[in-house]
């Protein structure tokens, strides 16, 4: 099989939460002498929270950057941890994907606590590893996440070739640019987010998970070393 391994983002291309983390940035903001709408937030999509919360110290809002950060976290973790929104059929095609022997391993700016909770409700054995953003690696748009899951599951980040075997799912612009930099055949999953991902860095993007198999995913595989050699 030439599809070595899939590397998942987490919002927005395996769960449908930006809508949380919106509702809580203008939530924050608006009850503290801030301004925030929508249109702010998708703009931030993929940014790490300290970024965000530095945004909105700009846009007014009355709290230091480490209270508007711990109070994002705590809004979207209580509702993650009461069930989490999968995006659908993404967690069959991740249990799709173990089922064959392709490791899964989850890449996502959200603290450990957010990650180690998807894999809690993926089920046991589901994916094999995961980077989150209490890991000591730079954030997306850098590549270090994807070259650190890489070498979670024993593959070398500095061989593009073996890179080239695995999958990047993204949504995010920054997501994007850090899953192509790490050489890893990256897919934009686009029905999920308001990012325009025409003309980016992926290698093919897919609208949704209907109909997507694992050999959906071998076969981008394919294409993309056949386009390298």
């Amino acid at each position: 099989m030439e599809l070595r391994a899939v590397f998942w983002d987490l919002d927005g291309t395996l769960i449908d939460s930006e809508p949380l983390w919106h509702q809580a940035e203008i939530s924050i903001a608006t009850n503290n002498g801030g301004t925030w709408n929508e249109e702010l937030g998708w703009k931030m999509s993929g940014t790490p929270v300290p970024k965000v919360a530095r945004m909105l110290v700009e846009a007014g809002t009355q709290l230091s950057e480490e209270e508007i950060g711990r109070q994002m976290i705590e809004y979207v973790k209580e509702r993650e941890f009461a069930g989490l929104p999968w995006i659908p059929g993404a967690l069959e095609l991740v249990r799709a994907l173990a089922d064959a022997g392709v490791p899964n391993v989850l890449v996502t700016a959200s603290p450990r606590m957010m990650a180690e909770n998807v894999l809690r409700q993926a089920g046991e054995g589901t994916f094999a590893a995961y980077v989150c953003g209490d890991d000591n690696t730079a954030k997306k748009p850098s590549p270090e996440p994807y070259q650190a899951a890489a070498r979670k599951i024993g593959i070398d980040p500095a061989d593009a070739d073996a890179m080239a075997h695995c999958v990047a799912l993204e949504d995010s612009g920054v997501g994007l640019q850090a899953g192509a930099a790490s050489g890893a055949t990256t897919i934009a999953l686009t029905g999920y987010t308001r990012t325009d991902a025409t003309g980016g860095p992926q290698f093919d993007a897919i609208h949704d998970y209907d109909g997507v198999t694992p050999a959906t995913l071998e076969a981008f595989v394919e294409r993309r070393l056949a386009s390298l050699r």
